[in-house]
């Protein structure tokens, strides 16, 4: 047991190694899979020491793994990235797109009413600032912001029968 966490807690620390940014030939990133795999295979035993990582991360290869780690974590259902909101709040502000839309992804899985607001400013500010020359953000925050309105309409649909 020991030696898994060693091996969680050496993948976790290596992440933003091997991160490959969308450029001109491709609209999005790459990332290491083997790796990925490993750490969402760990499914809630890993999360704290994600949150720990995302607390401290500090360039946007680091965040960018971690967040598409959270993403590939949630297709799987594993429980309680909706509470690493503090830890995920810190880069509602982050201007890079690719930040912004996996966020985004995040959000549109977890419906954390407190990213509601958030989602709204970063899809303001790329219609008025577009910046990013290989894809367009404002299809995943605007398609994030549809989703909670939906789930919304969903509740309000239920509690008027």
């Amino acid at each position: 047991m020991k030696v898994q966490n060693i091996s969680l807690k050496q993948n976790i620390s290596s992440l933003g190694r091997g991160v490959s940014l969308p450029n001109q030939y491709r609209n999005y990133c790459l990332f290491d899979e083997q790796r990925t795999n490993m750490i969402v295979d760990e499914k809630e035993k890993a999360l704290p020491y994600i949150d720990n990582f995302l607390k401290t991360a500090n360039t946007e290869e680091q965040v960018l793994d971690a967040l598409q780690i959270l993403d590939k974590m949630l297709d799987k259902k594993v429980k309680g990235i909706d509470k690493m909101y503090p830890s995920l709040s810190r880069f509602n502000d982050v201007t890079s797109p690719n930040v912004q839309v996996m966020l985004a992804g995040i959000y549109r899985k977890t419906l954390i009413p407190d990213a509601f607001g958030p989602l709204n400013k970063m899809l303001y500010r790329q219609t008025i600032m577009p910046n990013s020359p290989y894809f367009d953000p404002t299809e995943e925050i605007g398609g994030a912001i549809m989703e909670y309105l939906r789930a919304q309409s969903n509740i309000n649909r239920v509690n008027i029968k």
